[in-house]
């Protein structure tokens, strides 16, 4: 099939656009994504935007509320009206706030990324799946050889609490620190005189992986966001994980696989504890490996989406989801209500 897609998250995109199918990129002028050549897509193929009436779409996944007005200005198709759609929701909702955009209209279901998100989301007349994330294999990469902890977040300080930013001295008291990701450069002013929270770039994922590796043990400290990618990347590199106990952790990381709690302390002599006995420390991260290959593998992620695809074509064009005019269209072009995807 012929899937019309924004790669505006481009870690989950690299799993996506590995499908049998073929994914059409918008190129939109002044709009500076990431696309196909830069990540080697190979099933992916950019679209120049005035050129996309002439292209044949079998199913659009939006992945924000302006993206319904962008594919009816584009094509002149109406997403969910014309052509079958799905929107695909990376966030957790925002404190106090849980009714979804899309809640009001039943045309377009929306596929969350996790359980606990589809809980916290107030899907209202929304049909909704849950596609759990799956990451590409990078690897059983682990040596732990530094006695170092690490970390991997974007923009650490401007998401400061939502991602556990302020967390990070508590366990520097442990091990130094290094937070890999976009924006860490600006942890030395955040944190001054706190030399024990460094800033380890920001890597492509052929760099990333290897040297997180290299650290004794991974700390996920998020306390409200969606299931972050790289947890789950450390565990495919078959590092020990300690992480907040908090949305949907309490179901990626069982136990054996690492150490969850939402008690500092604890996790702090865990990490304590894993510095101290590397054996330990690797016994513990191959059976994170073995986990999070079971329950967030590649093929089974894929999988799981060609089954969502196929049934949201089908009900389209037989009829089986009932219509109810531009109501879904104006509820797509709400501003959202989540704005942090991982």
């Amino acid at each position: 099939m012929r899937i019309l897609i924004w790669p505006v998250h481009g870690a989950y995109t690299d799993a996506f656009v590995r499908g049998d199918h073929e994914y059409l990129m918008p190129v939109e002028p002044g709009v500076d994504l990431p696309g196909p050549s830069a990540w080697g897509w190979s099933r992916a193929r950019e679209v120049a935007a005035e050129s996309l009436r002439d292209e044949h779409v079998d199913v659009v996944v939006l992945q924000n509320p302006e993206e319904a007005a962008k594919v009816q200005l584009l094509t002149g198709m109406v997403p969910g009206r014309d052509v079958p759609a799905v929107y695909l929701e990376h966030n957790t909702p925002g404190p106090g706030t849980c009714v979804h955009p899309l809640s009001g209209q039943d045309e377009v279901p929306i596929v969350h990324v996790t359980h606990f998100n589809r809980l916290f989301w107030d899907s209202g007349l929304a049909p909704t799946h849950v596609v759990e994330h799956g990451v590409p294999d990078p690897g059983a990469l682990y040596t732990g050889e530094l006695e170092r902890i690490g970390v991997v977040v974007n923009e650490p300080v401007r998401r400061w609490r939502a991602t556990g930013t302020d967390l990070l001295p508590a366990f520097a008291r442990e091990a130094p620190v290094d937070v890999f990701g976009m924006g860490g450069e600006r942890l030395h002013a955040a944190f001054p005189g706190e030399h024990g929270v460094v800033a380890a770039g920001d890597l492509p994922p052929s760099r990333l992986h290897p040297e997180l590796a290299r650290r004794r043990v991974y700390l996920h400290p998020f306390r409200w966001t969606s299931l972050g990618l790289s947890l789950l990347e450390a565990m495919h590199l078959a590092m020990p994980v300690v992480a907040l106990a908090t949305t949907e952790v309490v179901r990626a990381v069982p136990p054996g696989a690492g150490v969850i709690s939402t008690d500092v302390d604890d996790l702090r002599r865990a990490v304590r504890a894993f510095l101290a006995d590397p054996e330990m420390a690797r016994e513990v991260g191959l059976e994170a490996r073995r986990h999070v290959l079971a329950r967030y593998g590649l093929g089974a992620f894929l999988a799981r989406w060609d089954a969502v695809l196929d049934e949201v074509i089908a009900s389209h064009w037989t009829g089986r989801t009932p219509h109810i005019g531009a109501t879904s269209v104006q509820a797509l072009r709400t501003p959202s209500l989540a704005s942090d995807g991982l």
